[in-house]
């Protein structure tokens, strides 16, 4: 984990809910972090909502204030605000909920509300939607984010802001090396075989310690070409001529010495330092590279790839709010968590979290749009956008187990290696995948 709430912290663990039930027996952990006592979901007279640190610590002072400042109608209860660190969140919300001494509401990881509604612990937000198509809020989301959180059985959960795997470029190694941005994978391989010459990586990653990037990286151009880990059904698929031929290109970009040979044990950290010493041109991240390196001027994102096949495609995870079914009243969980996506602008305005909003409003503001990058990204890459899920349409608790696990990290590594053959990989991965969503 990054310890400086970055955007590269969520590549890690922000968006999986990892072990699920490994917690669940571990109430005791509640008292290490501040879970507070047996009471309802509202914490006495009030509701509780836990918020994870989404950001530098300002983002969560603000998002405190946000939360204090609410003022209930009629007799409903007031909420109260609690950070709940990424470090052992999984045993900690699952310990909690188990125990009935959780939040009512909360942030956490973007699969974390499918698996829990899975365990029948989630609260639908069915009519929180409803009165959201009555009021005008449901148009105010970007186009398909309201739609992801639907299930067979209602919506799990309220879209809450959008983390992406993107391609970042920096513009004065390109220009020094005479390479106009790529716009084709054609047009990325011979990028890189001139960087190479250079001694500069064209596909800059990681799969080392606690970093995902080098995975998920893979995952995104598995998508980029019609391709991903998962059929219509929400089966694991990984061994189809999408992937594999996703997979070869990638293994020939190893062999032209676009990816670092050490990059099979970078931390983020590492990978970071890379970028910051210019020693990356290109490389799949996160929406807050800029950030992370402190260098927003020379490092801008490619548009959408176009791979052989004709596909475009960037990787997507939508972090959400959730409601709970242990709380004061379920009136008082939406009328929070109404205020709480109404007025959540000022995290942006103020340019306190660096993954992307889900409100078309905040996207408008002149304050996002000097982010000139992460407008582009919305603008650009979020229509082609696809969730880990693809190509299923609906989200389930089974992407939590699979992303980040131990055999997509392995997989990774073999790839980064570029030893591996593609199809042989992709199956040893299939049946790891299937013995864990089994």
């Amino acid at each position: 984990m990054s310890t400086n709430g970055s955007p590269r912290s969520t590549s890690y663990s922000r968006r999986n809910f990892l072990g699920l039930g490994a917690g669940v027996a571990a109430s005791a952990a509640l008292a290490a972090c501040g879970g507070g006592s047996a009471s309802s979901g509202g914490g006495g007279d009030k509701l509780k909502y836990w918020d994870m640190p989404w950001g530098q610590p300002a983002y969560n002072k603000e998002a405190q204030r946000l939360t204090e400042s609410y003022k209930p109608a009629g007799d409903l209860p007031g909420a109260t605000y609690q950070i709940i660190q990424w470090n052992n969140f999984s045993q900690t919300f699952a310990s909690a909920v188990a125990s009935q001494t959780g939040p009512a509401v909360s942030s956490g990881g973007g699969f974390q509300a499918f698996q829990f509604a899975e365990q029948g612990a989630i609260a639908y937000a069915d009519k929180l939607v409803a009165a959201f198509k009555k009021d005008g809020t449901y148009d105010d989301f970007l186009p398909g984010q309201l739609e992801a959180m639907k299930t067979d059985k209602g919506y799990a959960a309220i879209p809450a802001n959008l983390d992406m795997r993107v391609w970042w470029y920096r513009k004065s190694l390109l220009n020094e090396a005479g390479i106009t941005p790529p716009t084709t994978w054609d047009q990325l391989a011979d990028a890189c075989r001139v960087l190479a010459k250079k001694k500069l990586w064209g596909f800059g990653t990681g799969a080392g310690a606690g970093n995902n990037l080098g995975s998920q990286g893979l995952v995104m151009m598995m998508i980029n070409n019609g391709g991903g880990l998962f059929n219509q059904d929400g089966k694991v698929d990984c061994v189809t001529e999408a992937n594999v031929e996703a997979m070869t290109f990638f293994r020939e970009l190893v062999r032209m010495g676009a990816v670092d040979p050490a990059a099979v044990s970078y931390t983020g950290d590492n990978l970071t330092t890379q970028w910051k010493s210019k020693r990356i041109a290109m490389g799949v991240y996160t929406p807050g590279l800029d950030v992370d390196t402190g260098d927003s001027g020379d490092l801008d994102v490619l548009g959408p790839l176009t791979s052989p096949s004709g596909e475009k495609g960037v990787l997507v995870y939508q972090n959400n709010l959730m409601m709970y079914k242990n709380t004061p009243s379920q009136a008082a969980s939406e009328a929070f968590l109404s205020y709480y996506v109404k007025n959540m602008k000022v995290l942006w305005t103020k340019n306190l979290i660096p993954q992307l909003p889900v409100l078309k409003s905040i996207v408008a503001t002149p304050e996002f749009q000097k982010l000139t990058a992460k407008a582009k990204i919305i603008k650009e890459l979020l229509p082609v956008s696809k969730t880990f899920a693809t190509k299923s349409t609906q989200l389930f608790g089974d992407l939590g187990s699979v992303d980040s696990s131990q055999p997509i990290t392995q997989f990774a590594q073999t790839m980064i290696a570029g030893k591996a053959d593609p199809r042989a990989a992709l199956i040893t991965l299939q049946k790891a995948l299937d013995e864990i969503v089994k």
